[in-house]
């Protein structure tokens, strides 16, 4: 790729800002593209892969012809450091071990998109998976980004689909209030909603006594992850309407 030099430093600057601003234009336009595809509607897991992909090839090109604008030619650049390259890549090691990795992950299809895994005593479902890194989610929504190479070099649990997410709720009760009654009724309304699951059964659990009140906790299992925050909701309602 030949391109030009500009000698003036105001139409450098313009000129690197329109580079900057086509980059990043076009890396949007194709990742909408890809989320239309239908036929990376149910792999979710290929399509980050090639989008990663796509994306760097444009980064890249999009790094020469800015460095050509300054006149700095970077293949000759590279041919030229010799052993500061070798030292570079020394230091890059794990960028390229993470990135092997997750053409590894993505191509053997170990971990997809959607999955529940557990590494290193943290359980969550995968979000994404890039080149580099791994996104997952726990049931609390706090987010782990785990380095491929983690992932590959690491035993994990890696849970049957779909998998049920269990959710606590912790509750004050006024003394006047009976636990056993109160455990019967959240059950009966827990038992009354068909995504919370009958196995395990949810239950209610006694914590600690004090002189305002008794504290317990009710847990309860989701067949969706996706649901668990909205059944926190309508169950800590079911209690607050209780004590009320």
């Amino acid at each position: 790729m030949n391109i030009p030099t500009i000698n003036d430093p105001i139409m450098t600057l313009v000129c690197t800002i329109i580079v900057i601003m086509a980059t990043l234009i076009i890396t949007k336009i194709i990742a909408r593209i890809m989320n239309k595809m239908e036929r990376f509607k149910e792999d979710k897991t290929a399509m980050y892969l090639i989008t990663d992909i796509i994306d760097y090839v444009i980064y890249f090109i999009a790094l020469i012809v800015i460095l050509q604008f300054f006149g700095i030619n970077l293949a000759g650049t590279l041919l030229s450091l010799g052993i500061v390259g070798i030292a570079v890549s020394f230091a890059a090691k794990d960028i390229i071990s993470n990135l092997f990795s997750g053409i590894i992950l993505i191509i053997g299809k170990s971990v997809k998109v959607g999955d529940t895994i557990e590494i290193d005593g943290e359980k969550g479902i995968v979000k994404r998976i890039s080149l580099r890194s791994t996104l997952i989610v726990n049931d609390i929504g706090v987010k782990n980004i785990v380095p491929n190479s983690t992932l590959t070099n690491n035993p994990y649990l890696q849970y049957k689909t779909p998998e049920k997410y269990r959710v606590d709720i912790f509750a004050g009760l006024p003394l006047n209030i009976d636990i056993e009654e109160f455990k019967a009724y959240i059950i009966e309304k827990m038992e009354s909603h068909k995504d919370i699951s009958s196995y395990p059964k949810p239950n209610v659990y006694a914590k600690e006594i004090n002189f305002k009140q008794s504290k317990v906790k009710v847990s309860f299992w989701v067949n969706n992850f996706n649901d668990k925050d909205k059944y926190k909701i309508i169950i800590t309602n079911d209690i607050r309407n209780y004590i009320e």
